[in-house]
């Protein structure tokens, strides 16, 4: 088979290259993008690798890098993104890009600094201003009198809490600031300043107790914010002015400011000064405004000409670093000249890769041609399967259980069919897996837009990579509904339907439990062209039983169908690693197993749909049909039930009766031969060559071990026991056959699930349908209109939400499981691990991080 059903072949080969073409050559392999380095310096330090200083000089750009894209990200400016991905630069070009950075750096945190002393600057302008307004209205009323003015206004502005204090300290101390107030020689000093509008109440608290009552405070608002220029938040601030005698008093205030945070200005007593400070400061402000208005353009043109560059300049430093990351992986020879690296590749790939180093040791000017030789090794290789666009979400949900051993068959061109029709048998709704496809669909046709956009929403990203897997489960879906013949839980009359009734029409729309006979003329005798047939939407008494009974069936059908294709893919893998032992102890005895007990289940089903009717003659009528669970049962106890009428026949056809005993023997024989011949046959094998090999040889055991272990050739897939003591193959044998076993009729049950959630998701939306939707359609009028018009609003988004995204998302999650568990276990060991090559797209894809080799 080709590699579309199995991994690459892959081949460890060593690579040696001359220093100076080593970065052109490894530049070309990181385009590539088919190349898995190994670590050839296990124990070495990262820290003393040869290339360590070229990796910290490229962490030091790339700092730098993002210190630019964060500045250009808080101004809004668009970066130029062309989708292009420029070459990996050449060591010397390194220089220029390191200057580069670092000019801009430097201005742009040259102009961040003087833009932000600007600011402060001009928020000390404002908040000056705002102290010379606000105070002039005190000064004002200062005229009319101090002393009748601060003694009025002093007792106004106690507050309640501030009285309480006062009443604590006694009458002595506010018996003090009274008549310090009526002394004629009272000359008060005062502070001005700007505080936090948020600490002005403890502020004033803290003031009043340290100073025992003996200052008084003024404060106003500032309606507009300010900028805070370390941060650019915007504060709200008061202006407060502090009167007080003293200079103890001054000294203790001035603490008290500082411990607040609160930024103190000079402010002139004389009116005529105040008004020459004011116009000062409104000279300055404009003069500010201006420069600030140049810097931040200057700031603009600088983070523009950045924009249109940085995403180039991200990836050439990301392609550096990665380079010299692989770099350190290799070895030095004893010259120093020439650089040894090993390395696992796609065999079909080898030319391809050849080509590529020449083409790197062109570029880097050497005469010395690289060397690339292939090694032979005894160790698994990684697992390569090639994916495109459309098959890269399906190869994942395989990933996810594990990752296949080397060479082992992928399910996953398998499952491109499989996992979709499952699902579709859950959700089957024409008029649901619409919405699905269109869906799958639009993502589709703006993949490129979407793709570019590079969002982070993590549930967004999940959708848009399985756009091709919700596409296909969408039509799939479509075509289940169709066969189901349900569209929001209506029909679709296509054909006419084949059910007629030949007598009083009321009586029967009337009566909920009277049924039509296919034996009379009431039913043409002629299946439905395509599907079901649309009258059994209209059914009451019995839809839910006809549905269930033929759901459960194919569910049955598709489940044990599903099971004999993975035991069959097992064979695939026992012949290509030549394992004939679990081919003949294993396969052989695991596929009878299934077949004489399962898959006979299947059979009797379509003979029993075969043979009875309600129009054949007795006793092949449907009233004797036997039942098929009876049937099974009866088949494995080795029992007989009784008929299910007078004079019918308990058999379906002539010596069923012998077939079936025949069929529970031989699965019973199946049992030992899984549980017991594999390991009989490896100890025989054992023995025979220790009695033959080893005293001519002198063979090891472990030599000789490898002469018993089947045949198995190189490879992932294939059973190793050379160093496995017997009990341990007995019981690792054991184990598998009790799983096999009992999983059988597990697994068949757990394919019950089809039926179960297609059976829920119809019920789902006929309940959405008759307690929601024909609500609005019953209403008649314009009023009736506008209530449709809502109804249906909300009946769409229970529909999108319940029926679409809660339901389409329980049905992938149980065919997940299907595939998983009940058909990749019967034939997929999933131990190997991936292969991961050093891939400039790969490194760019995430965000610059460098995969460890192993």
């Amino acid at each position: 088979m080709g590699s579309l059903f199995r991994s690459e072949e892959m081949a460890l080969c060593q690579l040696f290259l001359q220093s100076e073409a080593a970065y052109a050559c490894v530049s070309e392999l990181g385009e590539l993008g088919l190349v898995q380095f190994r670590d050839l310096n296990p124990d070495v330090n990262a820290f003393q690798r040869k290339f360590v200083n070229e990796v910290r000089r490229c962490d030091e750009m790339e700092r730098k890098l993002r210190y630019l894209e964060k500045e250009i990200k808080k101004d809004g400016i668009p970066m130029l993104d062309t989708g292009e991905s420029p070459e990996a630069p050449q060591p010397r070009e390194m220089i220029d890009l390191e200057a580069t950075f670092e000019k801009l750096e430097n201005e742009l945190r040259e102009v961040n600094q003087n833009a932000e002393a600007l600011k402060r600057n001009f928020l000390e302008l404002t908040e000056l201003k705002h102290i010379l307004r606000k105070t002039q209205v005190f000064f004002d009323e200062q005229e009319g009198g101090l002393n009748h003015t601060t003694e009025s206004m002093t007792r106004a502005l106690i507050t309640d809490e501030v009285r309480t204090a006062g009443a604590s300290m006694g009458p002595v101390q506010l018996g003090f600031m009274e008549k310090s107030i009526e002394r004629e020689d009272y000359l008060p000093c005062f502070v001005a300043g700007v505080i936090s509008r948020e600490k002005l109440p403890a502020f004033e608290r803290m003031l009043w107790r340290a100073c025992r009552g003996n200052v008084f405070l003024r404060q106003a608002m500032i309606e507009s914010p300010l900028e805070d220029p370390t941060n650019g938040d915007q504060v709200y601030k008061s202006v407060f002015i502090i009167f007080f005698q003293g200079d103890q008093l001054k000294t203790r205030v001035k603490k008290i400011c500082e411990g607040f945070r609160a930024t103190l200005y000079p402010c002139p007593e004389a009116p005529a000064d105040r008004r020459e400070m004011a116009m000062g400061v409104m000279t300055r402000i404009e003069d500010l405004n201006t420069v600030l208005g140049q810097t931040q353009d200057h700031r603009h043109r600088v983070l523009v000409a950045a924009a249109k560059n940085l995403k180039n300049w991200f990836v050439k430093v990301r392609k550096i670093k990665a380079i010299y990351h692989t770099l350190n992986l290799f070895n030095l020879d004893v010259t120093q000249k020439c650089l040894i690296a090993e390395c696992w590749v796609p065999l079909l790939d080898i030319e391809t890769i050849q080509l590529a180093l020449r083409r790197g040791t062109e570029r880097s000017g050497s005469s010395v041609p690289p060397i690339l030789n292939r090694m032979q090794t005894f160790e698994n290789p990684p697992t390569y399967n090639r994916t495109n666009k459309f098959t890269k979400a399906f190869q994942a949900l395989i990933d996810a259980y594990g990752v296949a051993s080397y060479r082992e068959m992928n399910p996953a061109p398998y499952t491109i069919i499989t996992f979709p029709f499952l699902f579709a048998v859950m959700f089957g709704d024409l008029g649901h897996g619409a919405i699905m496809a269109l869906f799958g669909l639009w993502m589709i046709r703006k993949e490129k837009g979407l793709a570019a956009q590079k969002t982070d929403n993590e549930i967004w990203n999940i959708f848009f990579g399985g756009r091709y897997i919700i596409f296909l489960m969408g039509v799939f879906s479509m075509y289940t509904g169709l066969i189901y013949n349900d569209i929001f839980s209506k029909s679709l009359n296509i054909f006419g339907s084949h059910w007629h009734l030949s007598y009083n029409k009321s009586t029967v729309w009337n009566n909920n439990y009277l049924q039509l006979s296919p034996a009379t003329s009431d039913y043409e005798g002629t299946p439905y062209p395509f599907g079901m047939d649309p009258i059994w939407q209209v059914a009451s008494s019995n839809k839910i039983v006809f549905q269930n009974a033929y759901k459960m069936k194919i569910s049955i059908i598709f489940g044990v169908l599903h099971m004999i294709f993975g035991v069959i893919m097992s064979w695939h893998n026992h012949t290509y690693f030549r394992n004939r032992l679990s081919l003949l102890y294993e396969f052989i005895p695991q596929l009878l197993f299934l077949v004489v007990l399962f898959f006979y289940l299947v059979l009797l089903m379509f003979i029993k749909w075969n043979r009875y009717a309600a129009t054949n003659a007795f006793p092949m009528t449907e009233a004797c049909a036997p039942s098929i669970l009876i049937t099974f049962i009866d088949m494995v106890l080795f029992k007989n039930s009784k008929a299910p009428g007078k004079d019918c026949n308990i058999y379906m056809f002539a010596g069923q009766s012998f077939f079936q005993t025949i069929f529970v023997l031989i699965a019973l024989a199946c049992i030992p031969v899984m549980l017991l011949g594999k390991p009989i046959k490896i100890m025989q094998a054992r023995k025979l060559a220790n009695e033959e090999v080893q005293p001519i040889t002198g063979a090891s055991d472990a030599e000789v071990g490898g002469m018993s272990n089947g045949g198995g050739s190189h490879g992932g897939g294939g059973e190793h026991h050379d160093e496995e003591e017997m009990s341990e193959i007995f019981i690792h044998q054991g184990i598998h056959t009790i799983e096999y076993v009992l999983g059988s009729v597990s697994h068949t049950a757990s394919y019950l699930r089809l039926w179960a959630l297609s059976l829920a998701h119809a019920q789902l939306a006929e309940v959405l349908w008759s307690m929601v939707l024909s609500l609005g359609l019953n209403k008649e009028g314009w009023l009736g209109g506008i209530f449709l018009t809502v109804v249906f609003a909300f009946w769409a988004v229970l529909t999108v939400g319940i029926l679409v995204l809660m339901e389409g998302l329980s049905a992938f999650l149980h065919t997940l499981r299907l595939h998983w568990v009940e058909f990749q276990s019967k034939f997929y060991m999933g131990h190997g691990y991936a292969f991961q090559p050093f891939s400039f797209d790969t490194i760019i894809e995430n965000g610059g991080a460098v995969t460890e080799t192993e």
